[in-house]
């Protein structure tokens, strides 16, 4: 099993930067702090890139099991007695709770980048990845990572923004609006040749898109949700 908090450490050993490995791995921030906040885990072509990146000679190295079986290996057959049956009661709690019956999956897009407008088929042309949710959401189109702490204290970095696709309807509500290469989400004004964008945390500052940039709105956030955990 994958272990972000190996990975954290690791790099934090090295004195790296989550920016500086998401680069040499050719991914952005937002992915790469995922895998060490455990919502999402990388493939086996990024966790061999990950080896190289942090020294580790192996990516056995970033799986947790090693630890355990070491630590398990020097109990004495009666201690390893009971914890294989605490083991198996703690097991037994958690699919009980967290069944995969009892949550719900979500694709969300892996990695925006825009260089161009969007258009009808903008979810194709990105990687998805699936999260879970023990809520069930409707009426939405798009899900996608939130990132950055303009929109606090209501949406929080490492949410899923549930996306509406739809044109501009009403000042003052929600929405996802391609802009310069970016998606923002952000409480959205019309304004005289263009939109405001205004944030709900009071420490940034209100931004004006004209129109003559072409900006593009992708749709009202009708929901959001702090993802459970990868139950793959």
């Amino acid at each position: 099993m994958f272990s972000p908090e190996k990975l954290a450490m690791r790099r934090k050993e090295l004195g790296m930067s989550q920016s500086k490995i998401a680069a040499l791995l050719g991914i952005n921030r937002s992915s790469y702090s995922r895998w060490e906040k455990g919502l999402t885990k990388p493939n086996q072509g990024n966790l061999e890139e990950l080896a190289e990146i942090l020294h580790t000679k192996t990516t056995t190295y970033f799986e947790s099991e090693y630890d355990i079986i070491n630590n398990y290996l020097q109990l004495t057959p009666h201690n390893q007695k009971r914890a294989d049956n605490y083991v198996q009661n703690l097991l037994t709690h958690q699919q009980d709770e967290l069944s995969p019956s009892s949550l719900y999956a979500y694709q969300v897009l892996s990695d925006i980048k825009l260089a161009a407008g969007l258009g009808n088929g903008f979810t194709d042309e990105f990687s998805k990845e699936t999260v879970y949710s023990d809520k069930q959401f409707t009426g939405f189109d798009i899900a996608a990572w939130i990132d950055g702490d303009s929109m606090e204290p209501v949406y929080h970095s490492g949410e899923v923004a549930l996306i509406k696709t739809s044109g501009f309807d009403y000042d003052g509500d929600i929405y996802a609006i391609s802009w310069d290469e970016r998606v923002f989400i952000k409480k959205l004004y019309r304004a005289d040749r263009g939109f405001k964008m205004v944030s709900l945390n009071p420490k940034y500052q209100d931004r004006f898109i004209p129109l003559i940039d072409r900006p593009q709105v992708v749709g009202k956030v009708v929901d959001h949700f702090m993802p459970i955990f990868d139950y793959e």
